[in-house]
């Protein structure tokens, strides 16, 4: 009926997915029922691996505003087509990847708790989290969720790498010197970046 060897169906006694009833001469029986309700579970659990969520990143609105989040959402929306995959969710966010409160973000981990999917589709791997990626993907991996990459080598944006640079100083001088002296240093840092920028086109 599953089509299990015998060490798979050892492999699932040890981890409780299928338990036999011992005969008294130590033979396994498997029951009828516990085998309908796997098969089921089984089914259900391959229609989840083809439901994906895709998600788009961008730092800044000038980004937007350029573009940048409609082509990319474009581009894995190609790439899942290619896929066979069923698209549940288009999810996007305007921010740095250093930024926790995310409103497309914490919508994909509530979408994952609640096992409305099996993939999330990311174009770099920066677009979920500049750091701290493993713990993300740890935490969707805990709800049967994987996370394919479309572009495995990471492309770095300078504007990008100066706007997390910008919110990570941010975020410390708050710490350090409140909110309204955090800002200050952020500030001061955007202006120092944008000075460097216009020296070197200048040069």
């Amino acid at each position: 009926m599953l089509g299990m060897s015998i060490d798979g169906l050892r492999k699932w006694e040890r981890e409780g997915r299928l338990i036999p009833v011992r005969t008294v001469t130590n033979h396994r029986r498997y029951r009828v029922a516990d085998l309908h309700v796997l098969m089921h579970d089984e089914a259900q659990r391959l229609r989840l691996d083809m439901r994906c969520i895709l998600y788009a990143r961008v730092s800044t609105k000038e980004q937007q505003d350029a573009g940048n989040l409609d082509r990319q959402v474009g581009r894995l929306t190609v790439f899942a087509a290619n896929q066979p995959w069923t698209v549940v969710a288009a999810l996007t966010d305007v921010a740095s990847g250093l930024n926790e409160k995310r409103p497309g973000l914490h919508r994909l981990l509530d979408l994952a708790q609640q096992h409305q999917a099996g993939i999330v589709a990311v174009e770099y791997k920066d677009r979920l989290a500049r750091f701290g990626l493993a713990y993300l993907e740890s935490y969707l991996h805990a709800f049967g969720v994987r996370v394919v990459v479309m572009e495995p080598t990471a492309k770095d944006d300078p504007q990008e790498l100066v706007e997390d640079l910008i919110a990570l100083t941010t975020s410390f001088s708050a710490r350090i010197y409140g909110k309204r002296g955090g800002k200050t240093v952020g500030s001061t840092v955007r202006q120092a970046m944008a000075t460097l920028a216009q020296e070197g086109v200048s040069e």
